[in-house]
């Protein structure tokens, strides 16, 4: 019989692969992985407040990761610096400040590295209806933003041209990836979140033959990945955040391998 800790563990892990896989195919299709890691970076800034101000995690990570993402879009309208060195300005500067901010709390020892890499056995209950609260929200969302959010993926300017508003479906856009990040964050942690949305994306790409058919493979591979890892993890006594990340990407690993091999034929 499975102890109640791993049964909340695949639970959350699960509910977390069915809420990333259609903001992880859009990162992919948009090209915003740079931009989402720098967003789940400056979260570790958001457990720090959290902390010192006493407050739930969850919503300090959100509010951090919110700001930060705008930020990014503010910073992005100004034509003199390209956006991908704005991202490794606030990228690094971030998870520095972030590192200090949690060195100097007052009180009992912070477990950084549980942050930095997660600790998906220690999820509670109140963390699984966080997830599927906040998943059920952002996937509602997603739905309805589904046709704007494609075009643009598809072709930008030809979208504004149809009168999607760019700015109002990127900005929503950004805040439904800054509360996936903030959720997620429990069970892979800052250093690994943004693999949980990008990685299964990736193994799905050469796969599928409609944006439909991938949010569906990335869904599938990730819930996959989430049961297999967990049980490597327990077999193994290995970190389960890591050990999920690492059977995602071996799953990309043969299918670019295989996306290549037919190619060359």
């Amino acid at each position: 019989m499975l102890e109640p800790f791993f049964v909340r563990a695949i639970v959350a892990g699960l509910a977390l692969a069915a809420v990333a896989a259609p903001l992880g195919c859009f990162v992919i299709w948009q090209r915003m992985a740079y931009f989402g890691e720098t967003v789940a970076q400056a979260s570790l800034i958001g457990v720090a407040l959290s902390l010192a101000l006493r407050l739930d995690i969850t919503l300090g990570i959100v509010a951090i990761a919110v700001v930060v993402a705008f930020l990014l879009l503010w910073f992005g309208r100004q034509q003199v610096v390209a956006i991908d060195s704005i991202l490794g300005l606030l990228h690094h500067a971030a998870l520095a400040t972030g590192v200090i901010a949690m060195s100097m709390l007052k009180g009992p020892p912070v477990d950084l590295l549980g942050f930095l890499f997660g600790d998906v056995f220690a999820v509670t209950t109140g963390d699984i209806a966080w997830i599927v609260g906040g998943g059920a929200a952002v996937l509602g969302i997603v739905a309805w933003l589904w046709q704007p959010l494609l075009r643009l993926a598809v072709h930008e300017d030809l979208a504004a041209a149809e009168g999607i508003d760019r700015r109002w479906v990127r900005a929503i856009f950004t805040i439904l990836l800054a509360v996936t990040i903030a959720v997620a964050m429990k069970i892979v942690g800052v250093l690994l979140v943004m693999a949980f949305l990008v990685v299964p994306a990736v193994a799905a790409r050469p796969l599928a033959g409609t944006p439909e058919r991938m949010v569906l493979l990335t869904a599938l591979m990730a819930a996959a990945s989430v049961v297999l890892g967990l049980s490597l993890s327990a077999t193994f006594d290995a970190p389960g955040g890591p050990s999920i990340v690492i059977v995602m990407s071996v799953a990309a690993a043969l299918s670019l391998t295989a996306a290549g091999t037919m190619r060359w034929r």
